[in-house]
C-alpha cells in the first residue's frame, strides 16, 4: 500500500447523502478479487447510460474532474453492504481521500485499510469545500495528514481528527499484510519451534 502524507488535487463535488456501496460500484462487478481495473466502472449507474455512453452531467465525467484525487460529497457516505470492493473502485478511478460529514463504519474502515484517508467534518466544513471543489480544475485542496489539516484554494485551513493509529499505518503504507509482515521475526519464531515440537505437521 502507497504511504499517505499530503495529497494536492483537485476535489470533485458529489453533493448528494447517502450514496451506498452499490452506486460506488454495482454487484455486477464483484465477481473480480483484483484491486485493480474498477476505476472505470466507478459510479457505473451514474456515469454511463444504458448504452454505456458517458452522462456528461455526472461530475466526473467533466473535463474539470476527470482527473480528481478527492470527494467532496454528502452525509452517510458508503452506507449499504460491506463490499470492499467501493473503495478499491475508488482507488483504481485515483480518489485518495474523501471529505464528508459522516460514512458507514465498515466503509469507513475499508478506506484505511486501501490507502484511502476518510475524513469526517462538520456541515459548515463541508460546505466550504464543496464549494471550493465546484470552482473547477484550478482550485487546488491540499491535505496534510500530518498536520491534520486542509488548505482550500484561498489558503484557508481547515483541522481534522484521524485515530492515531490509522493515521501511523496510512503515512507508513501499512494495510493488515504490511503490520503482520512487520512481526516477520516472531512469525518466523514461532514456525521454527513448532517444527521442532511437531515435525509429523511437515513431512
Amino acid at each position: 500500500m502507497d504511504k499517505f502524507t499530503t495529497l494536492d488535487g483537485v476535489g470533485a463535488p458529489l453533493n448528494l447523502i447517502n450514496i451506498d456501496t452499490d452506486m460506488i460500484i454495482p454487484k455486477q462487478f464483484l465477481k473480480t478479487i483484483k484491486r485493480t481495473g474498477l476505476g472505470k466502472s466507478l459510479f457505473f449507474e451514474m456515469r454511463y447510460d444504458d448504452d454505456g455512453n458517458e452522462i456528461e452531467d455526472f461530475v466526473l465525467n467533466q473535463p474539470a474532474y476527470r482527473n480528481a484525487s478527492i470527494l467532496v460529497t454528502g452525509d452517510n457516505f458508503g452506507c449499504g453492504s460491506s463490499r470492499e470492493h467501493a473503495p478499491w473502485a475508488l482507488a483504481d478511478f485515483g480518489i485518495k481521500c474523501v471529505i464528508a460529514t459522516s460514512f458507514a463504519d465498515i466503509f469507513y474502515n475499508n478506506c484505511f485499510k486501501n490507502g484511502i484517508l476518510p475524513i469526517k467534518l462538520p456541515q459548515e466544513d463541508v460546505d466550504k469545500l464543496m464549494d471550493d471543489a465546484e470552482r473547477g480544475a484550478n482550485a487546488t485542496i491540499s491535505v496534510d495528514l500530518d498536520t491534520q489539516t486542509i488548505t482550500g484554494p484561498d489558503g484557508g485551513s481547515i483541522s481534522f481528527e484521524v485515530e492515531a493509529f490509522r493515521k501511523h499505518c496510512l503515512m507508513n503504507g501499512l494495510d493488515d499484510i504490511g503490520l503482520t509482515m512487520q512481526k516477520k521475526d516472531k512469525v518466523d519464531e514461532f514456525e521454527a519451534g513448532r517444527r521442532l515440537s511437531q515435525p509429523w505437521l511437515f513431512g
